[in-house]
Order: C-alpha cells, then structure tokens, then sequence
C-alpha cells in the first residue's frame, strides 16, 4: 500500500506531540509518567490496521481520547508506581526534543500549588476538570474518555472545581486540621453517624486501598452519607479493636488496631473545617513499615 498520503508537515507532528504531553502532564502531573502515556498512545495508533486509521477523521481527536484514557487508568491505580520521576533537569518532560526549553515554558505556565491540589480529586473528577477546564475538550468526548455521562461530566467538573477553590480560599491549619481529625475518630469510636456526616462534605469522596490482597470496597464511595456509612461499617466496634488519632503522612489521621496489628491507617484531606477525601490503606504490604515493634513507632493520641 503506498503510504505518500499520510505524510505530515514536521511542524504539525511536533504540535500534535506536545498537546498530548500537555494533556497527559496536567492529568498525572508527572513529565516522566507523561511521556510514557503517550509512547504508549502512539504505540496503539500504529497497532491500528492500515483501513483502521484511514477511517479516523481527525488523528489528533483520536490520540487525545486515547491519552487520556491510559491516564485516566493509571490515576485509578493504588499505586502509580515509580513513573513520577521527572527525569534529569526536573521539567515535566526533560526527553522531548524540545525539553529544555519547552520545560521552562511549561514551568512558567503550570501552577505547582494547582497541580498539587488537583491530587486531592478522585480520578473521574481530576479528568473531567483537566479536559474541560484547561484543554477545552467537547463535552462528548470528556464523557468518552471518562466513560460518564455528559451531564455526569459537567457534574464531576464543577465539583472539581468546588474542591478546588475550597482549598485555595481557606486552607486549613494543622491544628484546624488535628481538632477535625481527633472529631472523626470521637463520631466513629461512638458510632454517632449523624456527627460523622455533619464533619463530612456532601460531596465527599472514600478510596480504600486493599492492594487486592483484603477484601474491600473495588472502587470509591462517593457522597457524605455513603462515606459516612462505610466508614462506620469498617471500623465497628469489636473486641479488641482500637482507633487512635495519630499522625499520618505528616498530618493527624486514624489508624485502626486489631489487638496490636495495624489493619487501617487512614488519611483524611481537609478543607474549611470539613472532610473532602478519605485514603483508606488496607493493603498489608503498605502497613508492613506501621506493624514495627512499639519502640521503633511514635506512641498515638487516644485524645
């Protein structure tokens, strides 16, 4: 088959390159992770048969869909793994062509502060905002991508949003922080459901994170009252259970004890006086480093 009609103009390919970089650095916020998004977008492109591409109208459109698709299931992974690194030089994508210079640019360009905060949304939420918000996308095709609804992606983008503004407008101190934490723990340990949502945002979001080695919760929970529910479903008083307030992640979180056996630690993302995610670790491997001998860990509040 004679190939002369797919050529591009150089010019194009390397734009068309850098939007997807674009795409997939807001969404995963790692040059390193964004790079091999898209080898892996362009690998798919070329797994195409001939007559397959021939029928994609705009390549560009299809290349978008699929990045952000691969970048969409590696936000829904536990663990992302160590494809975070940014690689020698520290810009978001230092191995393209263009690295140095178009790292600055980047850098310029993208708030750190945002990118940060943008960790704290759910996967759906992070995509529905990066692909609406900053790049633009047609409804249909963020719902393509996000594998919503139109009207569920609007939903998703403007909570995003929501999420977001609350914690640039009122960030929370680590003693705000501490006195919502030590309320969490009181509301479960009393099994006062009613308390628990109140400390909740309506919106709020749960992961749990058993590694597929505790049977847990496959997927998110979302709303104040269903987080409320299976947080009080997983830490139910039982003997010889304990949940203590103790700090997490630098932060104070929970940490749930069956006798001395770390079973839970749990994270909690505050903003204006209320919870906005929860990151429930169940995974043994990950508790492995809280299950040390007493001395070797810093003894928890009770308060």
């Amino acid at each position: 088959m004679d190939h002369a009609g797919d050529a591009v103009p150089i010019a194009e390919l390397l734009d068309e390159r850098r939007y997807l970089l674009d795409v997939a650095y807001w969404m995963l916020g790692s040059g390193g992770a964004a790079e091999s998004v898209i080898d892996e977008t362009y690998r798919r492109w070329y797994g195409l048969s001939d007559s397959a591409r021939a029928r994609i109208a705009v390549p560009r459109s299809w290349l978008a869909k699929t990045a952000g698709g691969i970048c969409l299931g590696r936000l829904a992974l536990p663990d992302r793994g160590d494809d975070t690194d940014q690689g020698e030089g520290g810009g978001p994508y230092a191995g393209d062509a263009d690295g140095a210079r178009a790292s600055a640019e980047l850098e310029q360009e993208i708030s750190g502060v945002l990118l940060n905060a943008l960790d704290s949304l759910s996967p759906a939420e992070r995509a529905a905002f990066v692909l609406n918000d900053v790049f633009g996308m047609t409804p249909d095709t963020v719902a393509d991508i996000v594998g919503r609804t139109g009207p569920e992606c609007v939903e998703l983008a403007d909570r995003a949003r929501r999420r977001l503004r609350a914690r640039r407008s009122h960030p929370t101190t680590p003693e705000q922080h501490h006195t919502v934490a030590r309320a969490v723990r009181q509301a479960c340990v009393t099994e006062d459901a009613g308390l628990l949502v109140s400390l909740l945002w309506p919106d709020a979001t749960a992961f749990f994170d058993g590694g597929g080695k505790v049977r847990t919760l496959a997927g998110p929970v979302h709303g104040g009252e269903q987080v409320a529910h299976s947080l009080m479903t997983l830490l139910v008083r039982r003997p010889r259970t304990t949940l203590t307030a103790q700090s997490v992640n630098g932060r104070t979180g929970l940490v749930a004890r069956y006798d001395d056996q770390v079973a839970a630690v749990i994270s909690l993302d505050i903003a204006d006086h209320r919870v906005a995610q929860v990151w429930v670790v169940l995974n043994p491997d990950k508790l492995r480093s809280w299950n040390q001998p007493p001395s070797a860990r810093q003894r928890p509040s009770q308060a």
